[in-house]
């Protein structure tokens, strides 16, 4: 029964908890967490454990690839050497300099390695919940680094596992080569399950079916690169990416439509169920350890903590200057980023989904039966690092937006209307073309002739800025509401009267529903 317990208990704390944010102005994975620790002192739910293989086979994948189809990758492209130097070498830094802190503070020199190799990723899922209203290549550069470095960290972190329960032995050339097979394995997975997944819906029309094809994607290209030894994290990423690309070709309006709001939800669930397991399993951490234990816990978290922040602090401010030093093109010069700017880089590290996984997916035991050394305080020390991170991060970021004074971001409002005037101009131009070709009357040549000329009328008001035709424009929306409102009131009055049977009612209220969503974006739009 604990099972279904525990999916009312997350659902109602990711409801609470998204309501409560936007009125507390507090990010919503702040209270998520929160939710979680005093969850933790629930005596039923005292048990309930995160296991990793949850996390890296159906949580991660499904976050990924969400997030993945969604960013930009014109904005990847034009920022691909920092997007390259942080899913790398920062990595690599981040994990050396957390390891020494915790060799420092008594742990050897293996463990310490695997907690920083764990504590080495930033996560997808937090920065895109967190580090929202960023111009567009801050948020594309801190989203495709949270996205990418995790292959490199895992790579790490399984390199130090094998060397500490002595089934491999330490070389450089071995984690060149991890790092290649990973990173090459995981993209031509990640290709590979793009094109079939393309060719599946090519010969798919009913968007149901293709919708599943939609949801099997980013497990079977996950599935696919482990099973060749690749990065399954990297295979997801590059299959999103992918068919971010090609979608819009080959997927009908009415599966995206439906796959957007699946994706749209589930991963909202799934994002907001993560953060409050993160913070069940970190009062469980805490709450095993006795009085002396727990104020040394919280000292050697604190100093890990600033390892982690530390370094990426110390990499925003110095790796600019060398690049600067080295590149001294034009069009390099044009991209430098001011040094206010760079501290919201540096102050949106969040940790999250993948350090606990990959804490708790720490063996039991070393070859010969011996127990995994300070695999408690690994899983303790992380566990209090990424409660630590989500937590101070997110509350200091508005001040850290604020005294950054970011420029104003405006492309995307300027593509958008160049996007939507030149649609329109161009499909005003071919309707000749396309009339003859389809072979519609006069009559519906003018009608439709008629309905594109008021269309552009409106679109070139609000460029001009001429407030009488906009304003028409939104009366006239806002009738076409009440009159589709009346006619869903008119429509369940006859179901009412048994007039009409449900099967009516709801083929009439689709209908409604398609149109009514349509002009409201529209009014928004024009808002």
């Amino acid at each position: 029964m604990l099972g279904l317990e525990l999916v009312v208990v997350l659902g109602v704390c990711v409801l609470a908890s998204s309501v409560a944010s936007g009125r507390l102005r507090l990010a919503a994975p702040v209270l998520l967490v929160v939710c979680g620790a005093v969850l933790g002192f629930v005596p039923a739910l005292e048990s309930v454990s995160l296991p990793p293989e949850a996390m890296l086979l159906i949580f991660l994948p499904a976050l990924l690839y969400w997030e993945s189809l969604n960013t930009s990758l014109r904005e990847i492209r034009s920022n691909l050497r920092p997007i390259v130097l942080l899913s790398t070498l920062l990595v690599l830094a981040t994990a050396a300099a957390v390891a020494a802190v915790a060799h420092a503070l008594g742990l050897d020199w293996g463990p310490a390695w695997v907690l920083g190799a764990a504590l080495a990723p930033t996560d997808a899922t937090a920065v895109s919940a967190i580090a929202r209203g960023m111009p567009r290549r801050t948020t594309t550069i801190l989203r495709a680094e949270s996205l990418i470095n995790d292959g490199t960290a895992l790579v790490i972190y399984a390199i130090a596992i094998a060397i500490t329960t002595g089934e491999q032995q330490f070389s450089v050339g071995l984690v060149g080569l991890r790092l290649l097979l990973s990173y090459a394995g995981g993209a031509v997975a990640g290709l590979a399950v793009a094109w079939l997944a393309v060719q599946v819906r090519k010969r798919l029309d009913n968007p149901m079916h293709e919708t599943v094809v939609s949801i099997l994607t980013p497990f079977t290209a996950f599935l696919l690169a482990e099973v060749a030894h690749g990065s399954g994290v990297i295979a997801v990423v590059v299959c999103g990416l992918a068919l971010s690309q090609v979608g819009p070709r080959v997927v009908p309006a009415d599966t995206r439509q439906m796959s957007s709001a699946f994706w749209g939800i589930a991963t909202f669930l799934l994002n907001g169920a993560l953060f409050v397991l993160i913070g069940l399993q970190a009062n469980g951490a805490i709450r095993s350890l006795n009085g002396s234990e727990t104020l040394r816990a919280f000292g050697t978290i604190g100093l890990v903590a600033l390892a982690v922040a530390g370094t990426r602090l110390l990499w925003s401010y110095t790796t600019p200057y060398v690049i600067r030093a080295l590149d001294r093109r034009p069009q390099q010069r044009l991209r430098r980023v001011g040094a206010r700017q760079r501290l919201v880089s540096a102050g949106a590290g969040f940790r999250g989904a993948v350090s606990l996984a990959a804490a708790l997916a720490v063996p039991d035991t070393v070859v010969g039966g011996a127990p995994f050394p300070f695999r408690d305080q690994i899983i303790l020390i992380t566990s209090g690092v990424v409660v630590l991170t989500l937590i101070v991060q997110s509350i200091m970021l508005p001040s850290i937006l604020r005294f950054s004074r970011l420029p104003e971001d405006t492309a995307v409002e300027e593509e958008l209307k160049l996007a939507q005037t030149t649609a329109s101009e161009e499909a005003y131009e071919a309707l000749p073309r396309l009339a003859d070709k389809v072979g519609v009357s006069d009559v519906v040549y003018k009608r439709v002739l008629a309905e594109y000329e008021h269309h552009l009328e409106v679109v070139r008001a609000k460029e001009s800025g001429n407030e009488e035709v906009v304003q028409s424009e939104g009366e006239y929306t806002a009738l076409r509401l009440e009159l589709i409102a009346h006619k869903r009131a008119t429509v369940v009055r006859l179901r009412d009267e048994r007039a009409i049977d449900d099967i009516v009612l709801r083929a009439v209220q689709r209908k409604l529903d398609v149109e009514e969503v349509r002009l409201s974006r529209r009014e928004v739009d024009e808002d």
